[in-house]
């Protein structure tokens, strides 16, 4: 019996304006994360070591670096017919742009109809986490339903966040689908969790194309897959759910197994940053039973100068990237992307620094995201003093997460 034919469709389209301003320019799966990484490496190397290896990623938004990014650092053989290929919104229906995740697919249904695949495997592009998606498909295959959505188990006081599914009393089927709820229900057993959706399915072909069809002549729908698609197949007893908790990835350890963070918040996105931190990581970088792919720039490692009393190039606590040089400075508790220098006296604590930022000379950046090409001038501080933060134009986040844009100068 030959293995299901599996088509993967990323969905890698949203504006990503709760990040702005990292999203100033970028479209949000292709913030960087964790020094060298994109956020839509983690969902393409998900699928990539499953051996799901024929992949659309659905774009719209100011998509070009990840267009570059996914062209440049995803490719695939040829020979056997694989490939991961950004696809732009194509109006191959009308002069419209994607209205909604459902019909970001709709609009690219020659996608499925030229690949013929048994199932299609639609996850989103911008969460942190490792995931073998063979098993929830083989799951899918076994309970014979039209899709089914991976849950994550979560404190009933954050259900108002997500999706929320309550199970059939068989523990499979979904009994209803409820979007964002004020006050969801809590799960047999365990009455303070909620399953919430993580915005990753798995559909039988012929069921997907036809409820994207039927959505498509609906004018009152908002097109959307979780506020949408899922419900109507709910509706026709057709949905099932996927318990991420008994997804076992290969290398996984203890601490790490079952993590995933929706990084759709500047804070969300620095909390996950600090988990990288930790002595214990609660996300393990290091799994080489699972790899997370991404394009290592051609820069020589990272080096560490002076040691001399108070002025000792050191970093603790941190994850330093290929090209970075602590030049006498401190940094403590932050990652640091290629290219990064930290210059003498400087104290960097708690911060996201990526590409090519500067630290000049007894300069403090503390609690803050410095995106690419950042300066900050000897002596200048960031992040210490939130009021002057704001007064000076810089995001500061609900958490007092000082945030600044790429390729500024810091001010006085």
């Amino acid at each position: 019996m030959r293995s299901p034919r599996v088509l993967g469709l990323v969905l890698a389209g949203g504006a990503g304006s709760r990040l702005a301003p990292l999203t100033a320019d970028r479209a949000k799966p292709a913030v960087p994360f964790g020094g060298i990484y994109r956020l839509v490496d983690f969902v393409l190397s998900n699928l990539v070591n499953a051996g799901y290896l024929r992949i659309a990623v659905l774009t719209q938004y100011k998509s070009h670096s990840l267009d570059r990014h996914i062209t440049t650092t995803w490719r695939m053989s040829n020979l056997l017919g694989n490939y991961v290929t950004p696809v732009p919104a194509q109006q191959r229906l009308g002069p419209q742009w994607f209205s909604g995740s459902a019909d970001a697919i709709h609009q690219s249904l020659n996608l499925v109809h030229d690949e013929a695949p048994d199932i299609v495997v639609v996850f989103g592009a911008d969460h942190v986490y490792r995931m073998d998606p063979r098993q929830m498909v083989a799951q899918h295959l076994e309970s014979g339903a039209g899709v089914t959505v991976a849950g994550l188990r979560v404190p009933r006081s954050e259900g108002s966040a997500f999706g929320v599914i309550r199970p059939a009393p068989d523990g499979i089927s979904i009994a209803e689908f409820l979007e964002k709820p004020v006050d969801p229900p809590g799960l047999p057993g365990t009455p303070d969790e909620i399953f919430a959706s993580m915005g990753n399915y798995v559909f039988t072909t012929d069921v997907l194309i036809d409820a994207l069809r039927a959505d498509a002549a609906d004018p009152d729908s908002v097109h959307d897959m979780g506020g949408s698609i899922v419900p109507m197949l709910v509706g026709q007893s057709m949905a099932a759910v996927y318990d991420f908790a008994g997804n076992e990835v290969p290398g996984a350890l203890d601490r790490d197994r079952g993590y995933w963070r929706d990084v759709g918040t500047l804070d969300s996105y620095y909390d996950a940053h600090m988990d990288l931190c930790a002595l214990d990581p609660v996300f393990n970088l290091y799994n080489r039973d699972w790899p997370i792919y991404t394009n290592v720039p051609p820069v020589p490692p990272a080096k560490f100068v002076h040691d001399s009393p108070g002025r000792v190039g050191v970093a603790t606590d941190s994850i330093v990237s290929n090209g970075v040089i602590v030049s006498g400075g401190t940094v403590r508790r932050s990652v640091l992307s290629p290219g990064v220098r930290v210059n003498s006296w400087a104290a960097v604590d708690s911060a996201v620094l990526m590409d090519n930022a500067v630290i000049g000379r007894r300069a403090v950046v503390r609690n803050a995201i410095l995106d690419k090409n950042v300066v900050v001038p000897p002596g200048a501080m960031v992040g210490v003093d939130k009021d002057h933060d704001r007064a000076r134009g810089y995001q500061v986040s609900a958490a007092g997460v000082t945030v600044v844009g790429k390729g500024v100068t810091i001010a006085d």
